[in-house]
């Protein structure tokens, strides 16, 4: 019988303490002997003493809050490394800097930077000393993960293959294995290798849940969190009443605009379902030409197709840069909307999609968001097939609906905002 050697055992570099203690030693101490070159008493400043014990709460803070973020599929590391840490450094230094407290702006920049080159490159050096790779069982639906790309999976061909340092096992679980294979996974997991189930590694890869038919615990696993969203309700409310207030002049200046360029309100009216599948009236931006009607009850005009020439030229941009989803902050004050959840389809749309798709309802368990995990992978969709699509990511969101994975969405939404990504 093959061992395989599970992923904690394979190298130095994925180890949390060489990690940690590192990154601090690099990030912390570098700048502070670089001044130690000019000045020797440098430590003796209690400025220095102060702005290093803030380094290293800002460091650990950013470090604990950076390896739950990419543990979340779909997540590139090396990309969510420079906003992870510029936001842990950012509140402690807020907080030093509204409490009036003397602080070394050198040690300070110094240790964010030096966080974010150790952190880049302990991503590259991992991805080429030791990538992630998986070991796939034959038999059942394994077939479906040769369509997921980033990952070596080797295809095993008896229970006697070897293969060396993998990150985990994948298996049909549900599939009739015959008592060899069985025997062999039960070993492997024995052995502290991490067996998973084929549709979860797929779930967890693609960051899609895939609903083909309704299981006894189906909707179970679906379940949010009942106390988290009673909390991000809260934290919308307070948030959206704020950023409402810091905005007007904004606001302001763009109805303006859009009034100035073409005849017709600003603001655009729109009846959705959402929440609890409630109807509610959806705020945005008038991005269209009023003589083109946005809101008619006609399914073929409530769906924006791409280059849709009743867009206007300033609607283009507020599109592309999702400015025009900001009236929605109203009906987050509401408590009709969030920042985060499935986005709330036209009721006309979705009277059409709960017809033609099974579970369509299902995703208004939660509020919808002003963006979500759909809109950060797939953008907007035109047909039944994206549509299917846009369905699976909403329900990976809801069964894994959680503050880790609403930030991993807030980071990835201001990458969009501007890419443009997804919109038309």
């Amino acid at each position: 019988m093959s061992i395989i050697k599970p992923k904690n055992q394979r190298h130095l570099l994925h180890r949390i303490r060489f990690q940690l203690i590192g990154g601090l030693a690099f990030a912390i101490l570098t700048p502070a002997l670089v001044r130690m070159l000019i000045d020797p008493n440098i430590f003796s400043y209690s400025n220095i003493q102060i702005t290093i014990f803030a380094g290293i709460v800002a460091h650990t803070a950013g470090f604990f809050f950076f390896r739950r973020i990419i543990n979340l599929p779909g997540v590139a590391a090396a990309g969510y490394i420079m906003p992870t840490f510029a936001l842990s450094y950012g509140l402690v230094y807020l907080g030093i800097f509204l409490f009036r407290i003397d602080y070394s702006a050198f040690q300070a920049a110094g240790s964010l930077t030096l966080s974010i080159f150790w952190y880049f490159g302990l991503s590259i050096l991992s991805r080429r000393l030791d990538p992630y790779s998986l070991a796939v069982v034959p038999g059942g639906a394994v077939s479906r993960l040769e369509e997921i790309g980033g990952v070596n999976w080797h295809w095993l061909r008896s229970p006697e293959t070897v293969i060396d340092r993998v990150s985990g096992v994948v298996a049909d679980l549900r599939a009739e294995l015959s008592d060899d294979w069985e025997r062999y996974i039960a070993d492997q997991a024995l052995a502290g290798v991490p067996v998973y189930h084929v549709k979860q590694i797929s779930e967890s890869l693609t960051g899609r849940v895939e609903i083909e038919h309704l299981s006894e615990n189906t909707l179970g696993s679906l379940n949010p969190n009942q106390a988290y969203l009673k909390i991000k309700q809260v934290i919308d409310w307070v948030c959206a009443l704020l950023a409402l207030i810091m905005l007007a002049p904004f606001l302001t200046l763009v109805a303006i605009m859009i009034k100035l360029e073409s005849p017709g309100p600003a603001i655009f009216r729109q009846e959705r379902l959402g929440y609890g599948g409630r109807s509610f009236t959806v705020y945005k931006f008038r991005t269209m030409t009023v003589s083109a009607p946005e809101a008619a009850n006609v399914r073929s005009l409530a769906v924006t197709k791409p280059g849709d020439n009743r867009i206007t030229r300033l609607g283009r941009f507020l599109r592309r840069s999702r400015i025009d989803e900001l009236p929605q902050l109203i009906n987050i004050v509401r408590s009709e909307m969030s920042w985060i959840g499935p986005r709330p389809e036209a009721t006309v749309l979705s009277s059409h999609y709960s017809m033609a798709l099974p579970f369509y309802r299902y995703r208004n368990i939660v509020r919808p968001g002003i963006s979500g995990w759909a809109q950060v992978n797939q953008g907007y969709v035109s047909d039944d097939d994206d549509e299917i699509e846009k369905l699976h990511y909403d329900f990976y969101y809801i069964k894994n609906f959680s503050p880790w994975l609403d930030i991993v969405i807030v980071l990835r939404t201001l990458k969009t905002m501007l890419s443009g990504f997804g919109s038309r």
